[in-house]
Parts: structure tokens; C-alpha cells; sequence
């Protein structure tokens, strides 16, 4: 390839937030950070995720799961599919006749999902290990953040789900006005990292939710997901959005 063409593909990469040089260095380097910290913080993940939403958030994802339209029998795509808190309900709404294949690139939180019958694969975003048009329906669970290339990651999206299949992505965003948003900075960076440090078991669970808010603040704003989609050949693409910073990107393969 020549340097020209090189150039030209990298340019073509859509970060999901601009570097964070204080808890990496290089792309090679990032890859590395989100492996090790999110091994090594697993089992403190879902008690305080249960801090951080309040205990709403089993809610929030079943109401999310079926404003998105998941029908019983449906198979289902769980990427990023983390400690399972999406694939729970998931499961619930599909039912017997439903099939729930999770996918993550971490071990260690894929080892603290408890979900008899979910499928459980390791794999990335950007290159999924399914067949393409195997699924009816493909979920990802406030990961969007912690991926390489967004529109990689939605090409294979598109390329998994069957003609018709449905797509939703749930994100947190940064809300759009300046009093929120130091709101929310100071409860995600300094409120909930200090309840991890009491309550937590892994040294390094006050440093992932610290790693959350700065994910948040640098990452690309809503109108660049929704483009991404468009582009990756998604129609019907949708945002919706909850208490101004849960955003439930959704979209539809074409049939």
C-alpha cells in the first residue's frame, strides 16, 4: 500500500473520542489499558453500576430493549456484552424461543456473567465472529466508547444482521448545557470513583469510573453516531433520549 493510501485509510478511522494520554499512550497502548482494567475490575462492575443508575438500571434497559422493538424468538447480538446487564434483559423479552449470543473482548468480565443459555464469545466490534445476516436483532450496551473505529464496528453491524434486523445502541452522552454537565462530571468523576474506593474489592475500580467520565466528555457528539450509521447503509436512524444524557441510537437494516 503506498503512503498515500495509507494516509487515506487512516483518516478513514472514526475514534470514538479523541486520546486520552493520562491513562495511555498509543492506540496499541489504549488496547492494552481497557483489557487489563476491565479484567481486573469485573467483579466490583455490576455493584456499582447499581451506584451509578441508582438501582434503575435494570429498568432502563428492559423499557430501552422494547422501545427498540426486540420481539420474543428473536435472535439477539450482545456486543460489549460486559458482566450481561443488557443480555438479562434481553433474555427476558425473547424468551424460551430466543437465542442470546454475547460477545466481548474481555475474559474477565465475560466470567462474571450468570446467564444460563446465553452463548458467550470473545471477539471486537470491528470483527465480529458471526455469520453474516445471523441475527434478527444486535445490541451494545454503553461500549461505544471503549471501541476502535465506529465505523468498522457499524459496517459489521450491518453486515450480522439479517434483511429487516434491528439495531440498538445505548450511550451515555454528555449533556448539552454547561450546568449538566459539571453536574454530571462532578458525580462521575469525584462522587462515584469515591464510593468505588470504599466499596470496591479491586484497587483499580475508582480509576474505570474516572475513565468513564473522560470518555464521555472527549467523546464524538451524537450527530456524528447518527452519520456513522447513515453511512454504514442503516435506515430509519433514530435517537432517543432519556433525562438529556442516556441516548438510544437505534436503526434498521434494510429489508
Amino acid at each position: 500500500m503506498s503512503k498515500n493510501n495509507t494516509s487515506t485509510a487512516a483518516a478513514q478511522v472514526l475514534r470514538p473520542h479523541t486520546p486520552l494520554p493520562a491513562y495511555y499512550g498509543d492506540e496499541a497502548d489504549r488496547e492494552q489499558y481497557l483489557r487489563r482494567i476491565f479484567d481486573d475490575t469485573a467483579p466490583d462492575y455490576d455493584r456499582i453500576e447499581k451506584v451509578l443508575a441508582f438501582g434503575s438500571g435494570r429498568w432502563y434497559r428492559h423499557q430501552a430493549l422494547k422501545r427498540a422493538q426486540l420481539a420474543a424468538g428473536a435472535a439477539v447480538l450482545d456486543v460489549g456484552i460486559g458482566t450481561g446487564l443488557v443480555a438479562r434483559e434481553a433474555l427476558a423479552l425473547t424468551g424460551p424461543q430466543g437465542r442470546v449470543v454475547g460477545v466481548d473482548p474481555s475474559p474477565g468480565m465475560m466470567n462474571e456473567v450468570a446467564l444460563p443459555g446465553v452463548e458467550l464469545v470473545c471477539g471486537r466490534a470491528e470483527a465480529l465472529p458471526c455469520e453474516s445476516g445471523s441475527n434478527d436483532f444486535l445490541s451494545m450496551g454503553y461500549a461505544l466508547r471503549h471501541i476502535t473505529d465506529v465505523g468498522a464496528a457499524f459496517a459489521e453491524f450491518h453486515r450480522v444482521l439479517r434483511p429487516g434486523g434491528r439495531l440498538l445502541v445505548l450511550e451515555i452522552t454528555k449533556p448539552r448545557g454547561r450546568v449538566g454537565t459539571v453536574l454530571l462530571k462532578t458525580y462521575m468523576r469525584a462522587v462515584v470513583p469515591m464510593i468505588a474506593a470504599v466499596v470496591s474489592r479491586r484497587r483499580d475500580t475508582a480509576e474505570l469510573w474516572r475513565y468513564y467520565w473522560d470518555t464521555i466528555e472527549s467523546c464524538i457528539p451524537p450527530e456524528s453516531v447518527l452519520a456513522a450509521l447513515r453511512a454504514a447503509g442503516f435506515e430509519d436512524v433514530q435517537r432517543h433520549v432519556e433525562l438529556g444524557i442516556f441516548s438510544e441510537y437505534t436503526a434498521v437494516k434494510p429489508a
